[in-house]
């Protein structure tokens, strides 16, 4: 650097260069946390919640700037700054005497705080994520005050402001949780890992390589923002941050190809959302499973492999067959760069992902201390080149980066900790499972339905960690009594809150891509939505043949993956319209119908399944066949065209 400050610090608005000084404090405080470990549950977590809270009252102020009030601005944020600050510090300094007297026997001042840290809390996710979550966690509030006055299984004794206050902030049920929790331990150094990864060049690499080595193929740019989506969402872990990261090259791409702005932005929110659901760097809801299941997280990839694989399967055939209708063709290779030499300029980016494997599968590291020594290699591996080169500056940029990057998932596992502590205090968790089990009838297809919608509604306005938090308390257990594997009924929950991101009417990763592509949010959406339907079967075909996520013994996952790849390309094919050409609409049906009865496992319906779509693909060809125009009889039509 020549002429400027390293430390932009000096260069920035004051209260902003103060939130980007604590942002990289915060990321700093959880690096040397994963290989210290010194601190208790609680202090941890409001630590963590702490730095989110200073941050976002920072960065997020109470009224926007140019508004009448904005000159007031810091007369309701340095108390709300002032009272983070005292939660976490009354936490870190008095935890053993807060852990002690629990929740049933809460301080004036621990009652007194408790009430702060509701409020800053709710607050605070308003102003990071708006009103849904927010909402939902004061319906919950005001549940757990007016039980004595509701009917049936929704009545409980009730409780009165000191005893809920206390449950939600000294104790490991509400506020510091499970979720936040798992937020404060694996999802913040997963999330400095990302953010270090991609400040060192490796989100450019891979979307480069991709380019190189695919953009050839037919519609090759809508199938490079797949490729460089999947390699972009092995580490980053989020839809909304994998669209804004690759959609900023391949939309552009897309459209000067010849597709549509509003088909160009949805492919790209449809590939980027399965990033959360492929390993190793799964979204946060997943390190939330890893403790909500009590297992560890190779199981939880182990589980997410075939899963993964095929959601990008789906949208890949979905967009093939699209691009096929529509004639549109790649690049040409003379335009392309050549992929040896693309490859041979970053593959020391991939060694961190590799040596973060090696840890967790063959070593067998915990998540948190794998994650670490990656993060460390990512910086060693940038000095092999000197494009990647991480000096201060891009040491700086990549802590900043991944102290921001912490607080919507903070925030959004805080507040649902306010939502999962009721649920437990008020004995509803319990009750919910044999409510959901009575409205299905007692039967598994219309439990799975209505957990599916319930996903879907809940998504379309909380993070897929919020969902999964939610669904996991009062979903998931009704289903597993219903005989379905603990494994299958979480990532059941766990896919359609992805799934979510990009289903209408508020689909926050379409809408993402359309601002990027300039195209219309909804239409967008829709199209998003309709690229991903093919992925919708997945959950259900685990669900009764849980040899998906290789449980199993080989033969029964190989006639799993075999049957799911049919199914899926089937299903895609239905929904486009095309296979090995344009379909009729009985063609359509029978592939609906064959993809269909390949959910249940079973020779009877595999086979049934199995000749509608072999039905289909004969008549297709027949069909195509007999409308061929013979060689010879086309000779003078081009004569004549000529």
């Amino acid at each position: 650097m020549t002429g400027k400050s390293w430390l932009p610090v000096f260069r920035d608005e004051p209260a902003k260069a103060l939130a980007g000084v604590v942002a990289v404090l915060y990321a700093v405080f959880h690096l040397w946390l994963s290989v210290s470990g010194l601190l208790a549950t609680l202090q941890q977590a409001y630590l963590h919640l702490t730095f989110a809270l200073v941050i976002i009252y920072l960065i997020k102020p109470a009224f926007p700037a140019g508004s009448r009030f904005a000159r007031f601005r810091w007369a309701i944020d340095l108390p709300c700054i002032a009272g983070a600050l005292a939660l976490g510090l009354h936490m870190a300094i008095n935890f053993l005497d807060i852990a002690d007297r629990g929740a049933g026997d809460p301080t004036l001042t621990t009652t007194i705080l408790g009430g702060v840290a509701v409020v800053l809390v709710i607050d605070a996710t308003r102003r990071m994520m708006g009103w849904a979550l927010p909402v939902i966690a004061l319906v919950f509030l005001g549940y757990a005050f007016a039980g004595p006055y509701l009917p049936g299984a929704l009545a409980h004794r009730g409780y009165d402001l000191e005893r809920v206050v206390s449950v939600l902030y000294a104790s490991t049920s509400g506020i510091a949780g499970t979720p936040l929790q798992t937020s404060a331990s694996y999802v913040a150094i997963f999330v400095i890992f990302a953010a270090f990864l991609d400040v060192s060049g490796a989100g450019k690499f891979f979307i480069d390589w991709s380019y190189a080595g695919f953009g050839w193929l037919r519609g090759g740019p809508a199938k490079v923002a797949i490729l460089s989506s999947l390699l972009m969402g092995t580490v980053s872990g989020s839809a909304v941050a994998n669209v804004a990261a690759t959609g900023t090259f391949t939309i552009p791409v897309m459209k000067k190809a010849g597709l549509k702005p509003a088909f160009a932005g949805a492919v790209e929110a449809a590939a980027s959302s399965g990033g959360q659901i492929m390993p190793p760097v799964m979204g946060a809801a997943a390190f939330i499973m890893v403790e909500i299941m009590g297992t560890s997280y190779n199981s939880i990839m182990k589980a997410a492999i075939i899963p993964g694989f095929f959601y990008f399967l789906a949208v890949f055939c979905m967009v093939d067959f699209q691009v096929a209708k529509q004639g549109i063709r790649g690049i040409p290779r003379s335009d392309l760069p050549n992929p040896t030499k693309v490859f041979l300029s970053g593959w020391h980016l991939i060694l961190p992902l590799l040596l973060l494997m090696y840890l967790l599968v063959v070593v067998s590291y915990t998540p948190i201390l794998s994650a670490f020594w990656a993060t460390v290699a990512v910086v060693a591996i940038s000095w092999l080149r000197g494009n990647t080169r991480m000096g201060p500056d891009k040491l700086w940029e990549a802590l900043r980066k991944g102290g921001n990057s912490m607080l919507e998932v903070a925030m959004a596992c805080a507040t649902a900790g306010i939502v999962v502590g009721i649920l437990l205090l008020s004995g509803l968790a319990m009750r919910l499972s044999t409510l959901m089990v009575t409205w299905s009838g007692g039967q598994l297809m219309p439990l799975l339905i209505i957990t599916m919608l319930i996903s879907l509604i809940l998504g379309m306005g909380l993070p897929t960690s919020a969902v999964y938090i939610v669904l996991a308390t009062m979903v998931v257990p009704a289903m597993i009594q219903l005989g379905v594997t603990p494994m299958a009924a979480h990532m059941f929950a766990f896919y359609f809150g992805v799934l979510a991101n990009v289903t209408p009417p508020v689909a926050i990763a379409a809408y993402t891509g359309a601002g990027i592509a300039g195209a219309n949010p909804m239409v967008t959406g829709l199209i998003a939505f309709r690229l991903a339907l093919a992925g919708f079967i997945l959950p259900f075909m685990w669900v009764y043949n849980p040899a998906l996520l290789l449980d199993g013994d080989p033969t029964r996952v190989a006639i799993a993956v075999v049957t799911a790849t049919a199914g899926i390309v089937a299903l895609a094919g239905a929904a486009q319209g095309y296979l090995f050409g344009n379909a009729l609409w009985f063609e359509r049906i029978a592939l609906l119908a064959g993809s269909l009865m390949l959910i249940v496992p079973g020779w009877r319906t595999d086979l049934i399944g199995v000749v509608l779509i072999a039905a289909a693909i004969v008549s297709r060809f027949t069909i195509a066949g007999r409308n061929r125009v013979p060689a010879e009889a086309a000779v003078p039509v081009r004569e004549a065209a000529g």
